[in-house]
């Protein structure tokens, strides 16, 4: 029967109905799919919720990030401004729940597409990280690896007017910036053979790695329950979980402002801040969020 068919059970919405997101998930090993949204209350933003809705953006693409060295020079002009915020967010409530449901063996890990380490800063220990992550540069020549900290002292270095200008921080580490102001900047090669870097993270229009896709399919695989938190699911890598667990009959819960495309498939769907409905998630299923690093 194909997915699309599958009929879902009606959605609970009613943004504080915690008992019906417990009733579904006590005593299940639960999988747990994060996106964005579990990251905004740490400080960053996110590309489709409440708050970015409203303003359109053209995210780097990765086929223009392989062959146009202009916008290579446009994504780290923005990424070097944006990189003291973005990396000095802390893990928040949601992140410091999930650690502890983790820790006591009701949730056997998880997939995140946020590519800020904020699960890893928190205590978790088995992620799959779908996109990448930004505190990693690889030299698309020679593949060497360098950690994005060393390299924003090369940047600045190059650039030291950058180092003091006031921007709005954007979603993944990016900054709004004029197109003037990226025009001079000097973007940095690779320190071992000057070859093109490019954070190791999936831009707009490039693939997840097959292991990486393997690794998430065999984690869903050992949850009796997926938990999304914080996702719209509009983009299919993260989507795709949704719909093999409803082809599996793993009852579904979504815990996310605003609407998602994953809501037809959800027995249980509660509109609210993860940062509130995790940690007393946590605290029902016996769970104390304290018990996270």
């Amino acid at each position: 029967m194909p997915v699309e068919s599958i009929p879902a059970e009606p959605s609970v919405r009613a943004p504080d109905d915690l008992e019906a997101l417990v009733a579904l998930l006590r005593g299940k090993r639960v999988t747990v799919l994060t996106g964005a949204g579990c990251s905004t209350e740490s400080g960053i933003p996110d590309y489709r919720g409440p708050g970015t809705r409203a303003r359109a953006r053209n995210p780097i693409q990765h086929r223009d990030y392989l062959r146009e060295p202009a916008v290579r020079q446009r994504y780290w002009a923005r990424a070097v401004l944006g990189w003291q915020r973005f990396s000095a967010a802390q893990p928040n409530p949601a992140h410091r729940a999930l650690a502890a449901l983790e820790r006591s063996g009701v949730v056997p890990g998880l997939i995140t597409q946020n590519v800020d380490r904020l699960h890893h800063a928190a205590g978790s220990e088995r992620i799959v990280e779908l996109h990448g992550t930004l505190s990693i540069v690889r030299c698309l020549d020679c593949g060497a690896r360098e950690l994005r900290a060393a390299l924003q002292d090369r940047l600045l270095a190059l650039n030291p007017t950058f180092e003091h200008v006031a921007v709005t921080i954007a979603p993944d580490g990016d900054a709004e910036l004029d197109g003037e102001a990226t025009r001079t900047f000097r973007v940095a090669s690779c320190a071992q053979c000057a070859g093109v870097l490019k954070p190791d993270v999936v831009f707009f229009g490039d693939n997840v790695a097959k292991p990486v896709v393997d690794a998430a399919f065999a984690l869903l695989e050992e949850g009796e329950a997926l938990l999304v938190v914080g996702s719209s699911l509009a983009v299919f890598s993260g989507f795709r979980f949704v719909r093999r667990a409803a082809e599996r009959g793993i009852p579904i819960a979504m815990v996310n402002l605003g609407e998602t495309r994953g809501d037809p498939y959800a027995r249980v769907r509660v509109d609210a801040a993860a940062g509130t409905v995790l940690p007393a998630l946590a605290e029902a299923l016996g769970v104390s969020a304290a018990a996270a690093r």
